[in-house]
């Protein structure tokens, strides 16, 4: 009995992991984000952030379900993306951006199916808010590091589609060449140069407008895809180079764009907060 639940633990973590693979940038461009973002914060807030510079730059890439020992991995697998050519056409204007309200429109279940990312943004800022005003240092380090792996996630193009692993254009991978590829190969090459920290009035509003944004470059992307693999049977270095040539420039600023957005968020919450005069370290 115990070999079959070990067995069934097992395979249900190794499911669970490649569902999360399936969303969001990787490691390398979710801890390149949380390290610039840090650059991008004022005077007060600079020393702590700095200091925890590591633990960030190392937890960013895990999302709640990693962090959080009491979470449910059945429904938070959906907090990391938002499908939302589902519910329409752009600019989404069916959805309502209260999830109160969405869910009274197309049902908990439906809301739920089709990604939950800029509630989850809205969630996590007011988590890191109330953690800053507590002065619990070790909370706010955590929900930072949670933050901003959402914040990314808002800003990879992939994570706001129905069409999030490419199959529906039969592009299958074309996410992981773009979120992951590019980046690994190319970061040495390209700069991330992300615009000081600015006040967020509405978290999860503007957590909406961060997944448009991003969605506006999906078929810049897609066709970028498709040009790059013209007249090749596999995805090596010719490809890669082709596709960086292409949609290099739409990876540097979505990059640089999460990368302000994530700083944003922080100095919002700290903001929100009380302006707490944080510790050094």
């Amino acid at each position: 009995m115990r070999h079959w639940v070990s067995v069934l633990a097992l395979l249900a973590l190794i499911s669970f992991c490649s569902l999360q693979a399936a969303f969001g940038w990787g490691e390398n461009a979710e801890r390149l984000v949380a390290s610039k973002a840090i650059d991008t914060l004022p005077d007060e807030m600079q020393p702590f952030f700095a200091a925890n510079r590591q633990f960030l730059v190392a937890h960013v890439a895990d999302s709640q379900e990693a962090l959080s020992p009491d979470s449910t991995a059945s429904l938070n697998q959906h907090n990391s993306f938002i499908e939302l050519d589902h519910y329409g056409q752009f600019p989404f204007l069916e959805l309502p951006r209260s999830y109160d309200a969405a869910v009274r429109k197309f049902s908990r279940r439906t809301v739920e199916r089709y990604g939950l990312l800029p509630w989850q943004i809205g969630l996590y800022s007011q988590k890191l808010t109330d953690a800053l005003r507590m002065k619990d240092w070790g909370e706010a380090r955590l929900s930072a590091a949670i933050l901003a792996h959402y914040v990314a996630a808002a800003h990879d193009p992939f994570n706001t589609t129905v069409n999030g692993d490419g199959k529906v254009s039969d592009q299958p991978g074309v996410n992981e060449r773009f979120s992951s590829g590019l980046v690994d190969r190319y970061q040495l090459f390209f700069f991330v140069k992300p615009n000081e920290a600015a006040f967020i009035r509405d978290p999860t509003d503007h957590a909406f407008d961060m997944t448009l944004s991003a969605h506006s470059w999906l078929e810049n992307i897609l066709l970028a895809d498709r040009t790059a693999h013209a007249g090749l049977t596999a995805y090596g270095d010719e490809y890669y180079d082709r596709f960086y040539a292409q949609a290099g420039a739409v990876l540097i600023r979505q990059l640089s764009d999460a990368s302000t957005d994530v700083g944003s968020y922080w100095m919002t919450a700290w903001i929100n907060a009380g302006r707490p005069e944080l510790p050094p370290q």
